[in-house]
């Protein structure tokens, strides 16, 4: 062993035994790091592509192809969007204010998303307009004694709203 602990370090380095751990961002502008390069010392294998970065631990197969699900369909901007929507806690009200956006805009990608991942979105109500038959069932309820002047009013601008 050498008095240096540093040129220890090297040589323990450089049979493999001391990793570096990954970058995420560049020392030169700032800019995001990806790994896209990976190499198996025993069979001399190259795999070039783009991958994860910051995964501590080996993921389970489950994990895994849920990863794939995500990563292999959307592009990066549609996880970029899914990213906020976890962010925001699924309020588009939230990712209106954070991503300057209209919530058409919001709901029309968050549908391409969707779509990316193989399902169809449900088809939404239209923001500010009460179908015809809720409007009815409200004033039955009313009539009825089912519900109170105040709750039919209630009803009636939660659903314009």
């Amino acid at each position: 062993m050498f008095k240096d602990g540093k040129k220890s370090m090297d040589r323990r380095q450089e049979a493999g035994e001391i990793m570096n751990t990954i970058p995420t961002v560049c020392p030169f502008c700032g800019g995001e790091v990806y790994v896209t390069h990976l190499y198996c010392r025993e069979c001399d294998t190259h795999i070039e592509g783009r991958f994860l970065p910051g995964v501590a631990t080996p993921l389970q197969p489950e994990q895994l192809a849920f990863v794939e699900r995500f990563v292999g369909k959307l592009s990066p901007d549609q996880l970029g969007l899914v990213e906020t929507f976890v962010r925001c806690e699924g309020r588009i009200k939230r990712m209106e204010t954070e991503l300057g956006l209209s919530y058409p805009t919001i709901r029309n990608r968050l549908n391409e998303a969707i779509r990316a991942l193989g399902y169809e979105p449900e088809p939404e109500e239209p923001l500010g307009i009460i179908t015809e038959e809720k409007r009815r069932g409200v004033l039955e309820d009313l009539e009825a004694g089912r519900i109170t002047y105040e709750e039919a009013m209630r009803l009636l601008q939660e659903s314009e709203a």
